[in-house]
This record gives structure tokens, sequence and C-alpha cells, in this order.
């Protein structure tokens, strides 16, 4: 069997709306004990298995935070909570995400 390692996400909501959840991916690790013993190619092909594992570990965990963003809106809508934003604010923040915006005066 061959050794792993295990990547580990764990998110706790302050707000108490949604329970926390902790996401665990085991990961192989290499049998060498240096990186000086394995060939270009293993160490190619080891990377290009971590860059998939990563990235599918990635899209678990966004899929998991995008439920219970789902799941926490809902209930706020049910609850009458009345939004602070409107649909159209909502929409240009989402197209901006991770982008900084100046607004300009008029």
């Amino acid at each position: 069997m061959a050794p792993s390692t295990t990547f580990t996400a764990t998110y706790t909501n302050s707000t108490n709306l949604s329970p926390s959840f902790t996401l665990t991916k085991d990961v192989p690790t290499t049998t060498s004990t240096s990186s000086s013993e394995m060939t270009t190619s293993d160490r190619a092909k080891y990377l290009h298995e971590l860059r998939q594992i990563a990235a599918t570990f990635q899209d678990d965990l966004n899929r998991e935070l995008t439920q219970r963003m789902e799941e926490d809106n809902k209930r706020a809508g049910q609850s009458g909570g009345d939004r602070s934003k409107g649909k159209e604010e909502e929409a240009k923040e989402e197209e901006n995400y991770g982008e900084e915006v100046v607004e300009e005066d008029e």
C-alpha cells in the first residue's frame, strides 16, 4: 500500500445558519524518500496527479459551500428577511466577483 497524506478543509459558519463541515481527501505520496531519487517523468506524473486531486477537492468544497449558501438564502427568504440588496446590485456584484471595482461619482 502506497503511503498517503490527507488534505483537510474545515468550514465553520459564524452565523450558525448552516452547520460546520469538514472535507477530507487522501493524497498518495511518493515512495521515494527524496525528490532526487525520482526521475523527471515520475515527478511530472506525480505533480499532474496532485493537481487533479487538488482541483477535484476544490470543486467538492465549492459545491458544498454553494449548497449551503443556497440553503441559507432560502431560510432568509422564508423567515421574511428583507434582502438589503436589489437583484440588479446582486447581479453586478456577482459579475465583478474577485475584482476591485471603483464606483465613479456622477
